[in-house]
């Protein structure tokens, strides 16, 4: 090969190599983009009243530069049929904030800020995370864990009252309670005594009307027979013979 062939050899193998170094440099910056990026725990759940206001967090922990990375909230649905709809969040909706927070130490953070809740807000809110070098998806975690939001509305009162007209009335109802148990209790126990009494004067009368029509000398014993009568012939007048005039000794 002449020298002019080898130069110019030369000169092809160092612009090759220019070539890959520059890739290189532009590969590796992308990496902590594309690559190094780890998802936390969002809040799984939140449940706000109807016309609240509600705040939710996306976080990750990234090697680079959180404003590269952009953040696109995303919410899933549930149609009438059971089919899930999956649409992003107007951000441009005058109820609706958007912010990116950075923590520090390669934490990362969008939140979403919702007021006046209506019944179609809920749903399950998630992140979808693009890096604003390339303008592709990420690689690692597209979307990330997400937070389902219920609104929920309270009953309507029947009767609006006041905490003190509450407590009057559950004072009231208890003390009608407890007459309801008080009466019948003395109720039954003045029967209960009206029928022992009743039971002891009946008993009472059943004892005299044993001895009713007889007659005592149907109880006398036979010494009491002999005594009485003794007793009778002692006052008797007895037969006198002529000429003596004397008594019976008893």
């Amino acid at each position: 090969m002449d020298p002019l062939g080898f130069r110019a050899l030369n000169k092809m193998v160092l612009v090759t190599i220019v070539l890959f170094s520059l890739v290189w440099v532009a590969e590796g910056h992308r990496l902590p983009v594309l690559s190094m990026v780890s998802l936390e725990d969002d809040r799984p759940f939140v449940r706000q009243q109807v016309s609240y206001t509600v705040t939710l967090d996306c976080c990750y922990r990234s090697t680079g530069i959180c404003s590269r990375i952009d953040h696109t909230w995303m919410v899933t649905t549930v149609a009438a049929n059971g089919t899930h709809i999956v649409q992003e969040v107007n951000a441009l909706e005058d109820r609706l904030t958007l912010e990116t927070l950075s923590p520090g130490e390669g934490r990362c953070c969008s939140r979403l800020i919702l007021r006046g809740l209506r019944f179609s807000d809920s749903g399950l809110y998630r992140c979808r995370l693009t890096s604003s070098a390339e303008g592709r998806t990420l690689t690692h975690g597209t979307l990330t864990h997400g937070t389902f939001l219920q609104v929920w509305k309270p009953l309507d009162k029947i009767l609006n009252m006041s905490e003190n007209a509450k407590n009057h009335i559950l004072t009231i109802e208890g003390i009608l309670l407890l007459l309801c148990v008080l009466l019948p209790g003395a109720k039954l126990l003045r029967k209960s005594k009206e029928i022992h009494a009743l039971e002891k004067k009946k008993a009472t009368r059943e004892e005299e009307n044993i001895y009713e029509g007889l007659r005592i000398e149907d109880f006398s014993s036979p010494y009491d027979q002999i005594q009485r009568s003794r007793e009778e012939v002692t006052y008797q007048d007895v037969h006198l013979e002529e000429g003596e005039s004397h008594l019976e000794k008893p």
